[in-house]
């Protein structure tokens, strides 16, 4: 693991205390298992504007794909 330094306000610092002590955790454990759990939604939040982004950038050539999808795919596909 690589240490780092953060700087908390007294609020912050006073609650992260206080979680340790009642979870029975270190402040360090607390503060990465919170980090990995603002990973998880940031990668998230990126992977649905990307696929937003994408909607509607390419065209089918048909102006019914969205309802006639399983004959597009299979059409596609050869199927």
């Amino acid at each position: 693991m690589i240490r780092t330094q953060i700087s908390l306000t007294d609020h912050h610092a006073e609650r992260l205390r206080v979680l340790a002590l009642t979870g029975g955790l270190s402040q360090a454990a607390i503060i990465r298992e919170a980090l990995d759990g603002y990973l998880r939604d940031h990668e998230s939040r990126m992977r649905l504007e990307q696929a937003r982004r994408a909607v509607g950038r390419y065209r089918s050539g048909h102006n019914s794909t969205a309802e006639d999808h399983d004959e597009a795919l299979d059409e596609a596909f050869g199927t």
